[in-house]
């Protein structure tokens, strides 16, 4: 009954991405920015897909990994330094950038939550200081691999308009480092705040630990 109830639930997950997939595909501000920030989302929705029914995650994981998807495709959809809620926050309170990507990177700080996950049921590591510190270093390289992915975009590109777009740094010198900041924050903070809830989902997990 409760693996019927949670399976719902990642359908529904799906299908909310699935929705704004589709919304975020028309008429997007660039489709070549939109392609650029759509691609993540998609590759690990497939990875996510492919891998269900032999390694199902908790629904905490789940739900992260939709949030961050859905993230991905507003911001592939009006590119992430023009988001209008966050354009009028900009406005509203005189800030001198849309902090959409910041927000971004701070939520996905957690997707530590499912590094967490993996490392907890795939390695013999258990929960500890050590889980805490290997998990956060996972997820900082994570971002700064993204970084250097948008550093590689704008080499190829030669420094095109689309590629300005994905990098969104509106300026900002220090937007990398603010970015992979912003990360640690949120990995931190998921880690403190979500790691109890997260425990309690793993062990209602039919599927023992190896």
């Amino acid at each position: 009954m409760e693996q019927a109830r949670q399976t719902r639930i990642h359908g529904l997950l799906l299908l909310i991405v699935a929705a704004v997939f589709v919304w975020s595909a028309i008429r997007p501000t660039s489709y070549a920015v939109w392609a650029l920030e759509v691609a993540p989302a998609l590759v690990g929705l497939a990875i996510v897909m492919a891998l269900y029914r032999r390694f199902r995650l908790t629904t905490m994981s789940y739900v992260i990994i939709a949030m961050l998807a859905v993230l991905m495709l507003i911001g592939g959809h009006y590119i992430y330094s023009k988001v209008p809620f966050f354009n009028w926050i900009k406005d509203a309170f005189h800030f001198e950038r849309n902090h959409y990507d910041r927000f971004g990177h701070f939520l996905k700080g957690t997707f530590a939550i499912v590094l967490r996950e993996i490392v907890l049921r795939k390695t013999p590591l258990s929960r500890g200081p050590w889980l805490f510190t290997i998990v956060t270093s996972m997820s900082l390289a994570i971002a700064a691999l993204y970084e250097i992915i948008e550093w590689l975009v704008s080499l190829i590109s030669k420094g095109g308009k689309a590629s300005k777009d994905f990098l969104g740094t509106q300026g900002d010198i220090w937007d990398t480092q603010w970015d992979m900041v912003c990360t640690l924050i949120g990995t931190i903070v998921a880690l403190l705040l979500l790691s109890r809830w997260h425990n309690r989902q793993l062990a209602r997990l039919d599927q023992p630990r190896s």
